[in-house]
């Protein structure tokens, strides 16, 4: 069988754990949650991480955090592609926001930036929630010049798209904030997990209090020492159980963190073979309807899956099945075409992404997949 997924987490890394595990007396979120935050800024490329209990949590928080800011208000639109994921649409609707569905490319997946103009003249939405499908690069530089034309705050949902690179910048680095996985089997694993990026500090500051029940703990001096004055907060003990905030329990944990910290080591490596194998997939995949765009120095690819688009879709996907390979259609296809959308908002037809949702598919890139097997699944597909 060659699965869709793998875990990511070796032998070593078990052991390594076990023996922390031993001797280690506080698991819930602590200091190796600081170290894991830290790493991944770093390899990422921005100023503050908070470390989540999965990537949907992070979209979740992105979002509430702009309505608690005041950024936006309950009725706001935000636009969410229509190739994306189920929980990037969800917690817009939940926290009673309007959203607005915006058709794809038949490039790299993301918003077709003409339909998203016109969208934005037409609705003046206050936020974009940009999705990097399958490690797919947008053209970031006109995402932006798009959303500064307009005032529209850009959020990106990154989670599928780790170490894939615009001009050498990584997703994840150019909107407000920032939504990553650490999913089992995705690029990196927490077994689950997700973190939130900003440069901002008073985003940042808001996203750990969020994050922990709306308290001050986690955060830094300054913001601390102003909620306190604001409401009267005389000291430490008296804070302890102070709620600034509605917020949640969205907290992972030290030993999710140490697991993610040993993971982390590889990450230059791990990007780099995938990146590989995206390589070698669309050199040998000749039959499809539909190619993503080659990865280059400029749009750098680096993802956990190949995806297709073939108008023979079933008879591939029952080739590949005899033959056990694992597939899934293309991740959520078209919202528009979702049963919770149809049920609150009617089905909604847009050209490109119906076309990913009925012929769209993806391919195992799975951390230990080897050449010999891409070139058996890419013969599999063209003979097909």
């Amino acid at each position: 069988m060659i699965p869709l997924v793998k875990n990511t987490i070796s032998n070593s890394e078990i052991d390594l754990l076990a023996d922390w595990l031993r001797g280690h007396p506080r698991l819930t979120k602590g200091e190796l949650t600081l170290q894991f935050e830290n790493k991944w800024s770093e390899l990422i490329g921005c100023k503050h991480s908070a470390f989540v209990n999965s990537g949907s949590s992070a979209n979740l928080l992105m979002l509430y955090s702009l309505l608690e800011s005041g950024k936006v208000n309950v009725g706001d639109k935000v636009v969410v592609p229509a190739v994306s994921w189920a929980t990037d649409l969800a917690p817009v609707c939940q926290l009673g926001l309007t959203p607005i569905l915006c058709d794809c490319n038949l490039y790299d997946l993301s918003v077709d930036l003409n339909f998203l103009e016109d969208l934005v003249v037409k609705n003046r939405p206050k936020v974009l929630m940009l999705v990097s499908v399958l490690g797919l690069v947008p053209e970031m530089d006109k995402v932006v010049e798009l959303c500064d034309k307009y005032g529209v705050i850009l959020l990106e949902d990154t989670c599928e798209s780790i170490g894939s690179s615009y001009n050498k910048k990584n997703l994840g680095t150019f909107g407000l904030m920032s939504s990553f996985s650490t999913y089992f089997g995705h690029h990196f694993s927490t077994i689950e997990g997700g973190v939130v990026c900003t440069d901002d500090d008073d985003t940042y500051n808001m996203l750990k209090s969020l994050r922990s029940h709306g308290w001050d703990r986690d955060t830094d001096e300054y913001y601390k020492n102003k909620l306190r004055k604001d409401y009267f907060v005389s000291d430490d003990f008296d804070s302890l159980y102070k709620f600034y905030m509605m917020g949640f329990n969205l907290r992972s944990t030290d030993l999710n963190a140490f697991i993610g910290i040993n993971q982390l080591e590889n990450f230059n490596s791990v990007i780099e073979t995938r990146n590989n194998n995206y390589n070698l997939y669309h050199e040998l995949i000749t039959c499809a309807d539909w190619k993503p765009h080659k990865s280059s120095k400029e749009r750098f690819v680096s993802n956990f899956a190949y995806p297709m688009i073939s108008r023979n879709r079933h008879k591939i996907v029952d080739k590949l099945t005899a033959n056990e390979v694992v597939t899934r259609p293309l991740i959520c296809g078209s919202l528009g075409k979702q049963p919770f959308w149809i049920k609150n908002y009617g089905v909604q037809h847009l050209p490109n992404a119906d076309i990913v949702n009925d012929c769209g598919f993806y391919l195992p890139n799975n951390v230990d997949i080897t050449e010999e097997e891409i070139k058996f699944v890419c013969s599999l597909v063209e003979d097909a």
